[in-house]
């Protein structure tokens, strides 16, 4: 009962080369960095500064309430005081189409956009950002439909009305086309130079910025906000930024072809069509409702929400079952982060580190935390870390070899630290912003402290790996649900190692009335 499908991995790196035409002879000619830019805003690179972060946004109104534009008002009342915005991911539901991007991200999001008071007119492909606006692709930002599921959704009245109307999905004629729409909206697409305008026109305009030998895009506010790539870095105030691309390297390793791993793969069949099952009931349900009373509106938003939870359970129980040999894994990304953090730990100038892409690594949100991904996004950035710790072990001492992890995927807000057990990734203070704008999701019951069986010294071990000290997400029942949702305003303070004011704003929906507050700051 897919609804909606995810492009291989190879797939969407290739798709992603060919729309930046990846180390061209004209580029490489003019020894240009394709994941670097710099902020030229203006601004002088002070050692204090602030930037908003939010996530898994991109969604329509809420039968009658739309908490992304609530938060994204919000957020404009702190815009002044910021640098920059980053995003971790699905900016547009639900499948990254370029359909919805004007509604689902153009117009929430106009206070941040040139000629915003004019949104309607603004084309999702064309758009400027008066404050840098730096995303990552989530993996909605990938989705695509099944081939006739589109035609199928608009042209059959009662299929249609069951997906808008009472699902409330954000279905339409296409997906993503594997990635294209958000690189449209964000990218430099350098396959889609104007007609008449060279490639070496281009890059002479826009990759004009220096960083040591080379050159790369120069990001300048109301008049050029594009990305190099779907993975790139950035540097304000002596602190990298390294945004990635977790899509491509969080396919999980195939079950073992032992007593063991069979057994676990008849465990997930069955886990499979109990979810087949569930899902089938609530569609059946579904039909029973009607979105005009009130009582029947509350039911429809969870209905809805099971659902899709369902839909990402069966995702992942696919994936497992059908991941047979050894995955691809995006090696050329994760080498480039781990030189990059070795070149950023060796230059003087640099005092921190921030890390943030989707899938969160550690998480307690109750669909997320034991997913297959989740621990294989956890694995290659610990195999990263390791590699970085064993070049940089003089330098770091007894820091952590980031100082902060921003991610999205799951829909809460939390934060978590992984703990001093001798890990690579031990010590890392890990933020999950993923609460601002779409279904929010309830905190696992198994607790706050993460555990993970390892093979430490020849031995196995289960270990705490990170503890959870805040969690802002789904709560209560009926008539006394709460839906909290968030975004982070983050003031960066001097020093070396730095320290990070965070600052969590909340707009919670409770009893069909909002309430907006910010939470008690913490500093890490």
């Amino acid at each position: 009962m897919k609804f909606v499908t995810d492009p291989s991995i190879p797939s969407k790196i290739e798709k992603m080369k060919q729309r930046v035409r990846w180390r061209e002879s004209a580029i490489v000619q003019r020894k240009i960095d394709q994941t670097r830019l710099v902020l030229e805003d203006g601004q002088d690179d002070r050692s204090e500064f602030s930037f908003l972060v939010l996530g898994d946004s991109g969604t329509g109104a809420h039968r009658g309430y739309d908490p992304q534009r609530r938060i994204a008002e919000m957020m404009a009342e702190q815009r002044e005081d910021c640098r920059f915005v980053l995003h971790t991911g699905d900016v547009v539901y639900l499948v990254g189409s370029s359909e919805y991007y004007p509604q689902n991200f153009v117009l929430p999001y106009r206070e941040f956009l040139v000629d915003g008071d004019r949104a309607e007119k603004i084309r999702y492909d064309q758009m400027r950002f008066n404050l840098p606006f730096l995303p990552v692709l989530g993996n909605h930002d990938y989705y695509d439909l099944p081939i006739l599921f589109g035609a199928l959704a608009q042209s059959f009245y009662p299929v249609r009305r069951l997906l808008r109307s009472r699902i409330d999905f954000d279905i339409g004629w296409h997906g993503s086309y594997q990635g294209g729409a958000y690189a449209k909206a964000f990218i430099d697409c350098l396959s889609d130079l104007r007609s008449g305008q060279t490639l070496a026109q281009h890059l002479d305009q826009h990759y004009t910025a220096q960083w040591g030998s080379d050159r790369c895009l120069s990001y300048q506010p109301k008049l050029f906000t594009r990305l190099p790539n779907r993975y790139y870095r950035f540097r304000v105030g002596g602190i990298d930024f390294f945004a990635l691309d977790s899509n491509t390297f969080n396919a999980p390793a195939p079950l073992p072809d032992t007593p063991a791993g069979q057994a676990y793969r008849e465990v997930l069949e069955q886990r499979r069509k109990e979810v087949n099952a569930e899902q089938q009931m609530i569609v059946e349900r579904l039909s029973g409702f009607r979105a005009d009373l009130p009582h029947d509106s509350e039911l429809i938003d969870d209905q809805r929400t099971k659902l899709e939870q369902l839909e990402e359970v069966e995702r992942d129980i696919d994936q497992q079952l059908e991941t047979r040999t050894p995955p691809l894994v995006d090696d050329e990304q994760l080498k480039w982060l781990e030189q990059g953090l070795i070149e950023s730990w060796n230059t003087d100038d640099v005092r921190g580190r921030v890390l943030f892409f989707h899938h969160p690594p550690y998480v307690t949100e109750a669909t997320k935390w034991h997913q297959a991904q989740t621990l294989a996004v956890r694995q290659r950035m610990r195999q990263v870390f390791e590699n970085v710790a064993k070049s940089i072990a003089e330098r770091a001492a007894n820091r952590s070899i980031v100082d902060l992890i921003l991610n999205g995927h799951a829909h809460c807000l939390e934060h978590l630290k992984t703990e001093s057990n001798g890990l690579a990734d031990a010590g890392i203070n890990c933020i999950v912003c993923g609460g601002s704008g779409y279904s929010l999701r309830r905190q696992r019951i198994e607790g706050t402290m993460l555990n993970e069986t390892l093979v430490v010294d020849g031995k196995v071990k289960n270990l705490n790996v990170a503890q959870s000290h805040l969690y802002v997400g789904r709560t209560g029942q009926g008539l006394e649900k709460r839906r909290p949702y968030s975004f982070l305003r983050i003031d960066v303070q001097e020093g070396n190692p730095p320290r990070f004011v965070v600052r969590p704003f909340v707009a919670e929906r409770y009893r069909k009335q909002w309430e907006s507050y910010p939470l008690q700051p913490f500093t890490i």
